[in-house]
């Protein structure tokens, strides 16, 4: 993937990530490896979502490490692909489906939790896909990358990650309208996916008619 396609991250240029990029290329670990690990994060944090009432706030506290540690694989495959410089006629597979599955079982799970609902899961999951879908098809259509809009993985993350935090150590001190921390959250990351739907289909759009 060029350098331009790669989505801006921070935590791209700070010593602790080009010291692991180097230990994982050191142990010739492989950037799909790496992409393909994001999946059993997502399926780890979402059994400990599963299991909240049982295991109450270790639960929340294992979903939210998996969360980061989704992220984690997610800056190091490119990171250790462009180090190493390794490539795979498969690499673009690796590096986009293992992330809309990782998407959907988070999502999907933070909807089975007390105070949330199924359907609002189910909702998130589908719209956090048809976002990484539209900045697929403006590569495709030859627009190039768009990464705007308030709910990109990152953000997504970040909320889910948040709420797991809130729920570990004040859980059951919120609720409105029948909805607990987790539910409003999804509510918040369903209109954030509508938001940025819009945002990059306006940019695509406008890129496609200027001839670009």
């Amino acid at each position: 993937m060029a350098e331009a396609d790669r989505r801006p991250l921070k935590s791209r240029e700070t010593r602790w990530a080009h010291a692991l990029t180097k230990g994982l290329i050191r142990m010739r670990v492989s950037p799909n490896r790496i992409s393909a690990s994001s999946i059993i994060f997502a399926l780890v944090g979402a059994f400990c979502l599963v299991q909240v009432e049982t295991w109450h706030w270790w639960a929340w506290l294992g979903a939210a490490a998996c969360a980061q540690l989704r992220l984690l694989a997610n800056l190091l495959d490119g990171m250790v692909a462009v180090g190493s410089g390794q490539s795979s006629p498969v690499g673009e597979l690796f590096n986009e489906v293992p992330d809309r599955i990782s998407d959907v079982l988070f999502l999907a799970a933070l909807g089975f939790v007390p105070g949330s609902h199924p359907y609002l899961g189910g909702l998130a999951a589908i719209l956090a896909v048809f976002v990484a879908y539209i900045r697929a098809m403006g590569v495709v259509s030859g627009a190039g990358q768009c990464f705007s809009g308030w709910m990109s993985k990152p953000k997504r993350m970040f909320v889910f990650t948040v709420v797991c935090l809130w729920m570990a150590c004040w859980p059951d001190r919120f609720s409105y309208r029948g909805l607990g921390v987790a539910g409003w959250a999804l509510v918040l990351i369903i209109a954030g996916c509508i938001q940025t739907s819009w945002i990059r289909l306006a940019w695509i759009s406008k890129r496609l008619r200027s001839g670009a």
